[in-house]
């Protein structure tokens, strides 16, 4: 089949989404010089954790043996599922995450199943016979654009609530008459996140991907730092007036860690919210934080679910610990903006 009727048929993934496919002219099968970001064709071998992929379109797809896909070459760090390296072997690969993350499994989490298992087929070349890599596709800088507040949140780990609470923020804000940008800082690409952000009412959505990464984790600390700056100047050439951002994983992840300990951070922030899953938790990370000088505005996350946990928590911490009902009320959320420096608006 000629390449082009390939790509055609071939299920391209989220993490492509900002790809064009006629820049596609040639490929290889130099899988050893692969690099994170390179998009890769392979096709399904054996099924395992994951059965379906996201597609660029915005909606997930059953996947099944011999369905050529497309991804970009990544590493993943998951420890709820898998901990993976940006390696593409000509014998095969694995399916390290469904929003098109491709790369080799070097741990799993013993309570999932392994990992899909792809054949390599190709990798995608330019006119120009170099590597078709997501970077290329990337944001522009926008150094003239204004710089909204940022409202940061953390968690303890994965599954904390972090997003729920970062949506749940952009919809309050959104209900008190702010243009609210959502942005995911750090991660493996995926659309679940941002399309949580897009419901709540965010007036822009961005991620890591949408500056060039299929997923942070080992990129060096300034490259993701330059990348969340482009994503908040772009919130800010959108028209937002404020950015809620989301920091994935939790306080001790590799990315995460280098991120919240460095200045950088503690001066790009205005808020600071923090999920976590109990009141241990939330002692043990506001704790972790302070060493650090940071010192959240309020607590939130799994802990909140529970009334009694709430009061251990707020004991503890001295903080107080918000539902995501209180999180998207207006007025809660007014309060966070007033702190980060913006007037009060009209409900929407």
């Amino acid at each position: 089949m000629p390449l082009a009727d390939t790509l055609r048929h071939a299920k391209w993934t989220f993490a492509t989404r900002r790809v064009d496919p006629a820049r596609v002219t040639a490929t290889d099968t130099d899988f050893a010089a692969a690099r994170p970001g390179d998009l890769i064709l392979a096709h399904v071998d054996r099924l395992g954790q994951h059965r379906r992929v996201q597609l660029r379109s915005g909606r997930p797809s059953l996947i099944f043996p011999g369905d050529a896909v497309v991804m970009a070459c990544g590493a993943r760090y998951a420890p709820d599922q898998f901990e993976g390296l940006a390696e593409i072997g000509a014998q095969g690969a694995d399916l390290l995450a469904g929003g098109g993350c491709i790369g080799r499994m070097v741990a799993r989490n013993s309570r999932i199943k392994p990992a899909t298992r792809l054949v390599p087929s190709a990798r995608l070349l330019g006119a120009d016979g170099r590597a078709v890599n997501l970077a290329h596709f990337a944001l522009a800088p926008r150094p003239a654009a204004p710089h909204p507040p940022v409202i940061g949140v953390l968690g303890t780990s994965m599954n904390s609530g972090k997003t729920l609470a970062t949506a749940q923020l952009v919809l309050g804000l959104r209900r008190a008459g702010f243009r609210v940008g959502a942005i995911k800082a750090t991660g493996t690409g995926a659309f679940g996140d941002v399309n949580e952000y897009s419901d709540s009412g965010a007036h822009y959505v961005g991620d890591f991907t949408d500056a060039g990464m299929v997923t942070t984790y080992l990129e060096p600390l300034d490259r993701i730092k330059t990348a969340t700056e482009t994503l908040i100047a772009e919130a800010g050439h959108r028209g937002c007036d404020i950015v809620v951002m989301e920091v994935a994983d939790g306080l001790l992840q590799r990315e995460t860690a280098a991120l919240i300990a460095d200045p950088w951070f503690a001066a790009l922030i205005s808020g600071l919210v923090f999920a976590c899953g109990d009141a241990v938790a939330a002692m043990g990370g506001t704790a972790h934080l302070a060493r650090l000088g940071l010192v959240p505005d309020a607590l939130t996350g799994i802990v909140s679910c529970s009334p009694m946990a709430s009061s251990e928590a707020q004991a503890a911490t001295g903080l107080p610990v918000l539902t995501k009902e209180d999180l998207c009320d207006p007025a809660e959320a007014t309060g966070f903006a007033l702190r980060a420096g913006l007037g009060r608006r009209e409900a929407a």
